[in-house]
């Protein structure tokens, strides 16, 4: 049987669990995703693992927070005065807001709590300072040409 190697497109599946064993994402819904080995679609770490797999084959990879996302910043939990807000807006926690930081790049902030003159916003991903662990299921490979 052929085992995957960079260059390859690989179908897998995935669920991923944070350190206190919650599913915070996988191919549940979507089904299968590829991937090409080599073309950094996914955490090194993994594109490793898949390298020298077989289809069927299962394995579990655990990164890092330094890692997978990067550890939390408090720096990137703001206030938000409401008057720069649109005057239709309701904010609600959860909620994410796109801003434009001084360098000009767009950053995702989710709003963790609304105020009356105020919201806090959280720039951090929301898996930043997890510890991840992926149990992986090579499905398919379609080898390199």
């Amino acid at each position: 049987m052929s085992t995957a190697k960079t260059g390859d497109t690989v179908a897998i599946t995935y669920t991923v669990t944070n350190e206190a064993g919650t599913v915070v994402g996988g191919t549940q819904e979507q089904g299968p995703q590829l991937i090409e080995l080599g073309s950094a679609q996914i955490f090194p770490q993994i594109e490793e693992a898949l390298t020298s797999m077989e289809v069927g084959n299962e394995q579990k990879v655990t990164i890092d927070a330094e890692h997978a996302f990067g550890p939390r910043r408090d720096e990137l939990v703001i206030d938000i005065p409401r008057d720069n807000l649109p005057a239709d807006a309701q904010p609600q926690p959860g909620m994410t807001l796109t801003a434009q930081q001084q360098d000009g790049q767009q950053m995702q902030l989710t709003i963790v709590e609304v105020g009356d003159t105020a919201i806090k916003a959280d720039g951090n991903h929301p898996l930043a300072g997890e510890d991840l662990t992926f149990d992986l299921t090579l499905v398919e490979i379609k080898q390199a040409a």
